[in-house]
């Protein structure tokens, strides 16, 4: 099957309140357009293009690169005429599927049934309501087929008892809908040229309309206002969390975990209470998260434990590593396996060899780390003049006493030792011990100042 997607972008979303064009505002981190496009992009080898009107060239820059065609809707003037811009797009005898950019949770599993139930004319998608007013109804005759959409206004008793309702999501061949769309008529309250309309078409010739029902109603629920937002944001968590604990990982309270992109677990992984989890994130085999802990693009390798309040950014980390509690990993750091990088550390472009410590209030900053290093309390790598970053070198073995200062461009060689408080500028050989401060002399009979009256 030959599948072209259009997919509506065109509203303003005055209710968001926002200068963002509705469909750039994020549910799981990710752009609600973004999200509808890649649900799209796993149907197969599809022809995507978005119609936008408000805030066009802030959702062109943004897609960009995401191989979508663009057209666009210079006025609104309902989702008929949307999807009619699209029309010099429709591929011969392609399949057109019709979805929106701000409906974002539809599954690429419920798009294929709407698909294959499209084989034989127009099909839309449905979804029961426990309450469905406001919405307009799905009415079917004998043989389940639809017979028409009724507006809710437009409803007499018995139509209203009806709880299926329709989502405004359609697949139709593109042949017809060609046909149909220029056609359609504005008579009606809104003055607008609406796509459901195609359904009493397709009724008058004779041409059968299935409808598939979603087994979720936040499949189809669309965002109009922060509070919908919210409210998907929470949907899409739930949804989330039961795939992680499904697949073996232990929330302690699945709705104060957040994924906000992709992540990946291997067996026995635990994360407490309040985790962020942004970008793409790799936890290895019995990983354990502390919690209150963010964590965005990272890998961290088996049996590693990450402590209360840490946040890890663009880091590798390797196996059995322990890192916080309030610790912070930023970009380029590096963990060899068994690192430890404890409370109150800051390391950033820094690789931490074997077994290497840095146990607490410190920073590790464009450094070369070796294995088996220990670096007390206080230690700062000095990589920034004011114009350039340079680097530290510490060998092997080395120990770093407290409250020392590394000035780079530095090297400390394998197993030397740094006396503590020292100011470091230049190179240490292995080996050797370094000790750079002042010389202490202790006064006898020294009177403390007193206040003057």
């Amino acid at each position: 099957m030959t599948i072209d997607v259009v997919i509506l972008a065109a509203g303003k979303g005055t209710r968001m309140r926002s200068d963002l064009p509705k469909v750039l505002h994020p549910i799981g981190g990710v752009p609600m357009l973004g999200r509808v496009i890649d649900s799209a992009k796993r149907l197969g080898d599809v022809a995507i293009t978005v119609v936008v009107g408000h805030g066009a060239e802030l959702v062109r820059e943004r897609f960009a690169d995401s191989g979508v065609q663009f057209v666009e809707q210079t006025e609104q003037l309902g989702t008929g005429h949307a999807v009619a811009q699209a029309i010099p797009n429709f591929r011969e005898g392609a399949t057109v599927l019709v979805l929106y950019g701000d409906v974002p949770l539809v599954k690429t599993a419920t798009l294929q049934d709407l698909l294959k139930a499209s084989e034989i004319g127009p099909a839309l998608l449905s979804v029961i309501m426990d309450d469905p007013s406001g919405y307009g109804r799905i009415v079917r005759d004998g043989n389940q087929q639809v017979q028409s959409i009724v507006e809710q206004k437009d409803a007499d008793a018995e139509t209203l008892k009806i709880t299926e309702i329709n989502s405004g999501i359609l697949a139709a061949p593109g042949k017809l809908l060609a046909q149909w769309l220029p056609e359609l008529s504005n008579d009606n309250a809104q003055g607008e040229y609406y796509l459901t309309d195609v359904i009493a078409r397709s009724v008058s010739e004779k041409i059968a309309v299935t409808g598939v029902i979603a087994d979720d109603p936040y499949e189809v629920a669309g965002v109009n206002s922060r509070a919908q937002q919210a409210e998907l944001e929470r949907a899409l968590q739930r949804d989330q969390a039961e795939a992680l604990m499904a697949a073996g990982v232990t929330l302690l309270d699945p709705s104060r975990t957040d994924v906000r992109g992709a992540l990946t677990c291997g067996n026995d992984v635990t994360i407490d209470i309040n985790c962020v989890f942004d970008g793409n994130v790799t936890l290895g085999d019995r990983v354990q998260i502390g919690p209150n802990c963010l964590l965005k693009n990272c890998q961290l390798a088996a049996g590693t434990v990450v402590e209360a309040n840490s946040i890890i950014e663009d880091a590798t980390v390797g196996e059995a590593c322990t890192i916080g509690p309030f610790a912070r990993l930023r970009p380029g750091t590096e963990l060899a396996n068994g690192a430890k990088v404890g409370n109150f550390v800051e390391t950033k472009k820094a690789r931490i060899g074997l077994g290497s410590k840095v146990n607490h209030l410190s920073y590790i900053g464009d450094a070369e780390v070796g294995e088996g290093v220990n670096i007390g309390a206080g230690t700062i790598t000095c990589n920034y003049d004011g114009v350039n970053k340079s680097k530290t070198v510490i060998g092997d073995g080395a120990f770093i006493g407290s409250n020392s200062a590394l000035v780079a461009p530095v090297e400390i060689g394998a197993g030397a030792t740094i006396g503590a408080g020292s100011t470091i500028t230049r190179e240490v050989s292995a080996d050797e011990l370094a000790v750079a401060r002042g010389k202490q002399r202790n006064i006898s009979g020294w009177q403390r100042p007193t206040k003057k009256s």
